[in-house]
């Protein structure tokens, strides 16, 4: 009987102990019944600091979820700070946010070298890394880094695109190239070299590099002006294509001019470099954007400004970097609620890495978002625009990078 009531009592310690460990499985790191703690960093203050929209319109975008009810009843906690655009600001505010706050997940960190500095601590610490707001072409390798996964295009799916238009139609030309000085910059050159070719050597004349804290690039848009160039690709943040598009206009320099998708905001770039100096630059897309007026009678977009006006009114309903924001937000979200009942970091994971044609509202026709375990890109297709003083107007068909 003694011995019955002890291998009664064994098994009940025993079921007990598993099902607190598969408990905390269950839950994982900054999640209770009630709450999910997400980490976040984006440059508030700095030189990039055009960017806060971002984690200003993720912020918003929970805060409607939770006047919603939440994740299945959990309230989301989204934890952001400003990390200036400066890698070692990054890594210690990353640090504080996995060791201190314990959240379940970085979300949406902005830019290639803040990433940079943090993508081997959270790695290595087996902390999802998820939606990157940069798209350097590393982000996409599960096989070295399975905790990291970007969502924009990468960069060289968008210099390929370039590359490719312009060998089709500008056969001649000659290519001068401003690019910032780290992976995000490289990265465009990459691509754009991949685009052109054999022929990328014979017509790419002339590059020039600049570093974030460059006060401007004046002498760079004059050297690459004497080159003879007729062809511009800026590889840029948004300070640094403002200041571009006004010294090319100034010099009365004219070449066929394209812009990287970092820095194309009508809001945040082409209305603070003066709309009429950027009349006629090419860019790339993936998402409607908001000064596009054959969206704003959609119920999309409508769902979109309604959400703006009451969320998000500290953000431009020009900038398109809302957009994206709101894209960003919406793919994490349908991440989360597919986890639900298992909110453990690996099976968060898990599920970013299982997206198949997901399509958001805000996303251009024809552009979904897919992963897999083999494949952390989720958006691979591009459409050129060209601005006419006001906004950006699509042309040409939808795009791969591949």
């Amino acid at each position: 009987m003694r011995r019955s009531l002890f291998v009664s009592l064994w098994a009940i310690g025993m079921a007990l102990t598993n099902e607190a460990a598969w408990t905390a499985d269950w839950h994982g790191p900054g999640v209770t019944d009630n709450e999910i703690r997400i980490g976040n960093t984006a440059p508030y203050s700095g030189p990039a600091s055009s960017y806060g929209t971002f984690g200003r319109s993720e912020a918003a975008y929970f805060a409607m979820i939770n006047d919603g009810g939440g994740i299945n009843g959990r309230k989301v906690n989204f934890i952001s700070r400003d990390d200036a655009y400066s890698p070692p600001k990054t890594f210690e505010q990353v640090r504080k946010l996995i060791e201190e706050d314990q959240v379940l997940l970085m979300f949406g960190t902005i830019g290639t070298p803040p990433n940079t500095a943090i993508q081997d601590y959270l790695n290595d610490n087996k902390v999802p890394q998820l939606f990157i707001t940069a798209g350097a072409e590393k982000w996409n390798d599960p096989k070295h880094h399975p905790w990291t996964m970007g969502w924009l295009p990468t960069y060289q799916t968008e210099g390929r695109i370039y590359g490719r238009y312009i060998l089709t139609n500008f056969p001649d030309a000659k290519i001068a190239v401003l690019y910032q000085n780290d992976d995000f910059g490289k990265d465009y050159l990459t691509g754009l070299v991949k685009g052109l070719g054999a022929k990328a050597d014979q017509m790419i004349v002339a590059t020039k590099s600049y570093e974030t804290t460059d006060p401007t690039v004046d002498s760079q848009i004059a050297a690459l002006q004497s080159s003879g160039a007729t062809v511009l690709m800026a590889a840029v943040i948004p300070k640094i294509a403002a200041q571009a598009i006004r010294k090319v206009y100034d010099v009365g320099w004219k070449p066929t001019f394209f812009l990287s998708a970092t820095a194309n905001s009508v809001g945040a770039v082409m209305r603070l470099a003066g709309p009429e100096k950027g009349v006629g630059i090419i860019s790339a897309s993936y998402y409607k954007d908001p000064t596009d007026e054959q969206w704003q009678d959609t119920s999309e977009y409508k769902d979109w400004l309604a959400w703006m006006k009451k969320y998000n009114r500290s953000s431009n309903v020009t900038d398109a970097f809302a957009v994206i924001s709101y894209c960003l937000a919406q793919t994490m979200v349908t991440v989360l609620k597919a986890s639900d009942g298992n909110l453990s970091r690996e099976n968060v994971m898990n599920q970013a890495a299982n997206l198949h044609d997901l399509a958001l509202p805000m996303l251009l026709p024809g552009i979904t978002i897919s992963t897999s375990r083999e494949d952390f890109a989720p958006i691979k297709r591009m459409q050129l625009m060209k601005f006419d003083g006001a906004t950006w107007r699509l042309f040409g068909e939808v795009m791969s990078g591949d």
